[in-house]
């Protein structure tokens, strides 16, 4: 029966694994043969802006292209672009250089999730819809991690590594280029309306950039951070992977904690303990095993609180609003992510490494006096207006896709739709009535 409903995405979900291996890969080590080849602080972290720049772009982009050529034929124009970015690396060993090509990898990487995803998104039921979408964040996770770790399979200051990115991101185009299966329909633009948002949802919104702040520093960062912790490759690919997989596993218990309470106060909760997991990276001094140890609760205190501010979107949003509802979300994330790299970075140039964690605190104890402020000035949603909780990406790739059944009138929009509960709109027509 797993296979059978498997089966039909399958050449998808395999993409996709190579995809995030080969992207998984270039994300832990363009910042570490950056550092080698002594690019400073600041110009890793204008990578790091650069890549969520790009991403950003693509997001608004990214849909004309399959409305001009179709899905298969977008995929496979934007793995090549991004398999031939890859091998610019070693070849103009420049910061400038470096910069624009990050930039051309997040504006692939944003298109190809977004064709992923509304090709699963397209092929799922209500029956299989929760399934799918479980095997797909495995699938993320997996290969995130996996990719990670390939950076202790040749030495940094090698062609080797970045032609093996190059690889796993061109293999990807081989299974979705001879599926069988059907394209979905064209998609369509819908607008996006931050201020709507923020109006509505103000912790959602304010969240949402906020901890891209954080988290986009992290990920453009944190290499750079244990690196001159004193690990060697092994330990900070080690490191990085035990933040996404802290991530992954803090995401069930925080998410049915915000099922049974005012969200606000789970987000409070999952930040103050963050913001003293961040402190203690910057202020203490940890061997190897310790440091990975403490990778490892980051990810799990830190990354989950993008899933709950986005849940308290979907609380405070009308059926007809969620497609705007998760463009704007997932833009104001993104939009955060250009700015932390670059903030955490001038930092890291005047402080050191431990800079890095400083500014994730700081950013996050702003934050929760936002929430504790909003809390103080409006009441939670009632019970029939919550939405379920679901998984939400942790990790610098797109978003999962959406439990809602998928029709013509629920259109496409220019970022992968976030997961939603299905029987939300039942709900909230019944409290309506």
């Amino acid at each position: 029966m797993l296979l059978k409903t498997l089966a039909p995405v399958m050449s998808l979900l395999l993409g996709i694994s190579f995809l995030l291996a080969g992207n998984g890969l270039q994300t832990t080590l363009t910042p570490l043969r950056a550092a080698l080849e002594d690019f400073s602080a600041l110009q890793i972290g204008l990578m790091g802006s650069g890549y969520y720049a790009g991403f950003v772009a693509g997001c608004l982009v990214g849909p004309y292209l399959i409305l001009r050529a179709g899905h298969i034929r977008a995929f496979t124009a934007l793995v090549a672009a991004a398999s031939a970015i890859a091998l610019v690396h070693p070849i103009a060993v420049d910061p400038i250089a470096w910069i624009a090509c990050r930039a051309v990898t997040g504006f692939s990487l944003a298109g190809l999730y977004l064709i992923v995803e509304s090709w699963l998104n397209d092929r799922a039921t209500n029956a299989n819809r929760g399934f799918l979408m479980s095997a797909y964040i495995i699938v993320n996770y997996v290969a995130i991690t996996a990719g990670q770790m390939m950076v202790t399979l040749a030495p940094l200051d090698t062609f080797n590594l970045f032609a093996l990115a190059s690889i796993l991101v061109s293999v990807a185009a081989i299974p979705v280029a001879l599926t069988r299966s059907a394209q979905p329909a064209p998609i369509t633009l819908v607008r996006f309306n931050p201020l709507k948002l923020y109006r509505m949802a103000p912790v959602a919104i304010v969240g949402s950039l906020m901890i891209g702040m954080a988290n986009g520093a992290f990920w453009s960062l944190g290499t750079v951070f244990a690196s001159q912790r004193g690990l060697g490759t092994d330990g900070v690919a080690m490191f990085m992977s035990a933040a996404v997989v802290g991530g992954a596993l803090g995401q069930w218990p925080v998410g049915r904690i915000s099922d049974r309470m005012d969200r606000r106060f789970v987000l409070v909760g999952v930040l103050a303990v963050s913001a003293v997991v961040a402190v203690l990276l910057a202020t203490l001094t940890l061997p190897g095993p310790m440091l990975m140890a403490m990778g490892f609760v980051f990810g799990l205190t830190t990354l989950p609180a993008y899933s709950v501010a986005a849940a308290h979107a979907y609380d405070r949003a009308s059926p007809d609003s969620y497609v705007e509802t998760a463009a704007a979300i997932l833009l104001a994330n993104g939009v955060g992510s250009v700015i932390g790299p670059l903030a955490a970075s001038l930092a890291m140039d005047q402080m050191g490494s431990a800079a890095l964690f400083f500014y994730i605190a700081a950013v996050e104890v702003l934050l929760l006096l936002f929430v504790v402020l909003r809390v103080a000035v409006r009441t939670r949603p009632s019970a029939v207006e919550r939405t379920g909780f679901d998984v939400y990406s942790t990790a610098p790739v797109g978003g999962p896709l959406t439990p809602d059944a998928f029709e013509d009138s629920h259109p496409m929009v220019a970022v992968p739709p976030e997961p939603l509960r299905a029987d939300n709109d039942a709900r909230k027509t019944g409290a309506a009535a």
